[in-house]
């Protein structure tokens, strides 16, 4: 998975992180692979642990990240970008793919609810771990 691998929740941060990819790949006449990740962590009775996400729930995110990929694909003209989805904890499946990548680039927050920090915890992890470069796409300031 050469190229850009760039992480997507659905999240407004999520979409300018598509696009700041989609026009560095542009630049750099390289590959955009879209990683979207169907969670498998839950805490049950404050007990957390390891599930694999139903089937239905894979799809849905497949689906969503899609269309999240086509919307912004028509912003962009028309540029050759892979989906992937997994599933699994979203910062460490990140870390995974920076494995084979040129560059992965996430954005400061994602879905997680709190708006007032300036890089959330799936940023923190990757900055720290990957295994290329990675560039954190920060939103607006209204956001």
């Amino acid at each position: 998975m050469s190229g850009i691998v760039v992480g997507v929740d659905g999240s407004s941060h999520s979409m300018k992180s598509l696009d700041w990819a989609l026009d560095e790949a542009a630049l750099r006449k390289t590959s955009v692979t879209v990683l979207a990740v169907a969670p498998a962590a839950a805490s049950i009775w404050g007990i957390a642990g390891q599930f694999d996400p139903s089937p239905e729930t894979q799809e849905k995110v497949k689906k969503a990240a899609e269309e999240f990929v086509k919307e912004a694909a028509s912003r962009h003209g028309q540029q050759q970008v892979t989906v992937q989805t997994v599933s699994g904890v979203p910062a460490d499946e990140l870390i995974k793919a920076s494995e084979n990548a040129d560059l992965l680039v996430v954005g400061a927050r994602g879905a997680g609810g709190f708006a007032r920090l300036s890089m959330g915890s799936v940023g923190s992890a990757v900055t720290r771990h990957a295994h290329c470069p990675v560039v954190i796409v920060r939103g607006d300031h209204a956001d």
